[in-house]
């Protein structure tokens, strides 16, 4: 059984192998984009189940695709959680702020990743 469909935004190449072996190893089924133009036109097309979006992407960066992301239909409740190495508080308070369902910090965890995804798919709230 596939536990979910997970899209990851993520420019930077060794930050998008690091999600996607962490998320294929727990099972999931992991979608790539590596600009927010992409994330925006595979979240329409791919409906994944939960999305994790790097905030300064090439192009638009996360925040502008977060609301084109929330301007879709069927794409307006999946949980976006924005992946940032900004780890002020008041970074965190700008996503949340900007709709983001939750916030991981890089250097990402690989051992924290699995279970923060599973809170985030399961609860679709914001938890770290």
């Amino acid at each position: 059984m596939n536990p979910g469909r997970i899209l990851v935004v993520e420019d930077n190449p060794k930050n998008l192998k690091l999600l996607r072996d962490v998320l294929r190893f727990s099972g999931y089924e992991v979608i790539e984009a590596t600009s927010g133009e992409d994330g925006v036109r595979l979240a329409a097309s791919e409906h994944p189940d939960l999305i994790l979006m790097d905030l300064q992407l090439p192009g638009i960066d996360g925040a502008e695709a977060l609301r084109r992301i929330r301007a879709g239909e069927r794409e307006h409740a999946v949980p976006v959680v924005a992946v940032t190495a900004f780890a002020m508080d008041n970074d965190r308070h700008d996503a949340f702020e900007s709709g983001f369902t939750g916030y991981v910090e890089k250097p990402i965890s690989i051992r924290r990743l699995p279970q923060q995804v599973r809170d985030f798919l399961q609860l679709g709230g914001a938890t770290t």
